[in-house]
């Protein structure tokens, strides 16, 4: 079987496409194969499939397509109902999105690797499993969700395969596509900065110098930005009469640096294109890694903070700025699953281990009659793999402490940055770096990245009702940003008034299958008693967003003081709930963020409605 989601979306069986009809079918099929073996929620389902109203009889629906997908698609493909929604299970069946990945990063390593013959016949054959759009009959919701990330992707194979085709010296053979692509992307620098570095080695001064500032006065006039480094190192090589390397080589471009080791590993997921926020969170972090990469500080590096606070965001981007430390490499891993369950330490290995190039897991030496490796095996391996070589090693959301040991035993050279909810108490001589929810300002800049600033300033009363709603917090600001900027003809005051309600805010914080209760609920899930966790926050629901002392806690819960301050802190270390001071007899003072006062308040009266009807209590929100 042959699946294609670069283009339309199509099914090919022995050679023949198989009969799909309807944009709902289609985006189904699209939606399992983009999960990539994960289960896809029904929730997600239905605002792909629906948006944000979808029919009553949605579940029916929902069964009736993967029904139909399962009939025309055979026995060679499991669609499974796994809860929450439904999982797609293919392993020998082709998809050209999973070829192109493939062969975009084996060309990519070839151009670190200076070999630009071998990086442009592989990034040509990636881009050649596009055709046209991708995603482009299924419906809109799915497209809005997915199609900016494939489109990026695609544009960065694009300018990795110029890039090497620079190197070779065929800047006459790209300068009418360049000139093309820039008419089309005039605000993309890298590729104005392919244009001008064309346009130069062929005798062409003045054009090149003329397409600079046609970029410069448009980024000043449509983004209010001067021009960035792809650009300017350009200009200025342009200026001092450096024609740059002959045929074989090119004028240096960013992300294309001469300190990457040849074998590098690079497993990062992409950097935010607009980092907002956190600058002097950003730039401390920036300067332990420096720091710790030059011996002069710790190896472990934490980030904390609360669910959807945006540990990530700030781990990835400053280790994305922080590139030159580490010519080694980045190795990348998370270490939970979509549920919150911890992904056990020998898994977690596999993905290191094959980031540096070595085949375990699959039946390779040292594998066992499962074909897989003990525990022991992988950690030596990793030592191996890893001695001598300075390395940044970024392990994203893990659940607590224990199994961190094996992850952490790799070479003395390398860095490991993590983050976590947890407070990781046993990572001896880590930094860490605590996030708190935004500030006015911050808050506002990074709604306005998605809605646009003018929008919001037209209506000033509606767009502090909607900060004030999401609390500072950086994924429900994002969540609001994005259904603002799907939903143009909007007034801002609309969403204002749909997320007023406390009992259907948290309803609202949904788009594109990311949503703020399902950011908490894993946090909940993680705590070692879940259950205990689970009914403290029912019992505190009523208890305000006002600081208080684990005495008035007590009220609430029925016990002691000190069973209180028990409970309290099991939340404090999910970090669901935060201490914010102490009283006058130095007794800690908590408070709950608002969007988990309210997952407190559906929580509870998910409790009342499973007690009404006689049934166990649910096991989540949602």
């Amino acid at each position: 079987m042959d699946f294609r989601v670069l283009g339309p979306v199509e099914a090919h069986k022995d050679g023949t496409r198989v009969a799909l009809s309807g944009s709902k079918v289609h985006t189904v099929l699209a939606t399992l194969l983009l999960a990539r073996g994960r289960v896809v929620s029904d929730t997600r389902l239905n605002t792909l499939l629906w948006g944000w109203e979808p029919p009553a009889t949605s579940g029916a629906q929902i069964y009736t397509y993967m029904s139909r997908l399962r009939k025309l698609l055979g026995d060679e493909v499991r669609i499974e109902r796994r809860q929450p929604g439904y999982l797609l299970a293919a392993p020998h069946c082709r998809v050209d999105l999973l070829e192109f990945e493939r062969l975009e990063k084996l060309g990519r390593a070839a151009l670190r690797r200076k070999r630009f013959g071998e990086a442009g016949a592989l990034l040509t054959e990636a881009l050649g499993h596009w055709r046209g759009s991708a995603l482009s009959n299924v419906t809109e919701h799915l497209a809005d969700a997915e199609l900016p990330q494939l489109e990026e992707a695609r544009m960065h194979a694009l300018e990795s395969r110029i890039e090497a085709d620079l190197a070779l010296g065929r800047h006459e053979q790209l300068t009418a596509e360049l000139t093309g692509l820039v008419a089309q992307f005039p605000l993309r620098e890298k590729l104005r900065a392919q244009l001008m570095t064309a346009y130069y080695r062929g005798g062409r001064q003045s054009d090149a110098l003329q397409s600079y500032y046609e970029g410069r006065s448009l980024l000043a006039d449509q983004l209010g930005i001067d021009p960035g480094e792809a650009l300017g190192s350009t200009y200025e090589a342009v200026l001092a009469g450096n024609r740059g390397p002959g045929p074989g080589s090119s004028i240096q471009q960013p992300g294309h640096s001469d300190y990457e080791d040849d074998d590098a590993p690079a497993m990062l997921p992409p950097d935010t294109e607009e980092f907002i926020g956190r600058q002097a969170e950003l730039a401390a972090l920036r300067t332990q890694l420096a720091d710790s990469a030059a011996g002069r500080g710790p190896r472990h590096l934490l980030v904390t903070g609360m669910a959807g606070v945006g540990k990530t965001a700030l781990a990835l981007h400053a280790a994305h700025t922080s590139a030159a430390h580490y010519p080694g490499g980045f190795l990348f891993a998370e270490l939970a699953r979509p549920d919150g369950r911890a992904r056990p330490p020998a898994e977690v290995l596999t993905t290191l281990l094959r980031g540096l190039g070595e085949h375990v897991g699959t039946g390779g030496p040292g594998s066992g009659a499962d074909g897989h490796m003990e525990l022991d095996e992988l950690v030596r391996l990793y030592r191996a793999r890893t001695a001598g070589r300075r390395l940044l090693v970024v392990l994203d959301g893990a659940v607590g402490s224990r199994g961190l040991d094996p992850l952490l035993s790799g070479s003395p050279d390398a860095v490991v940055l993590i983050t976590s909810r947890a407070r990781l108490t046993q990572v001896t001589g880590a930094r860490t770096t605590a996030l708190a929810p935004f500030g006015d300002g911050a808050a506002f800049d990074l709604l306005a990245a998605s809605a646009g600033r003018a929008r919001l300033l037209a209506e000033p009363d509606a767009t502090d009702d909607v900060l004030a709603y999401c609390a500072g917090l950086p994924l429900a600001l994002r969540i609001t940003g994005c259904r603002l900027a799907a939903r143009p003809y909007w007034p801002v005051a609309r969403l204002a008034d749909r997320l007023a309600d406390p009992e259907a805010r948290l309803r609202e914080l949904s788009f594109g299958g990311i949503d703020v209760v399902g950011a908490l609920m894993p946090a909940l899930r993680q705590l070692p008693e879940p259950d205990q966790a689970r009914a403290t926050l029912v019992q505190l629901a009523d208890i305000g967003v006002d600081s208080f002392p684990a005495q008035r806690a007590a009220t609430y819960l029925g016990t002691r003081e000190s069973a209180a301050e028990q409970r309290l802190e099991q939340l404090v270390d999910g970090a669901l709930l935060d201490i914010c001071g102490v009283d006058r007899q130095g007794r800690p003072l908590y408070r709950f963020h608002e969007l988990v006062l309210l997952l407190a308040g559906l929580l509870k009266e998910t409790v009342k409605e499973t007690a009404h009807r006689g049934q166990p209590e649910a096991t989540a929100a949602h």
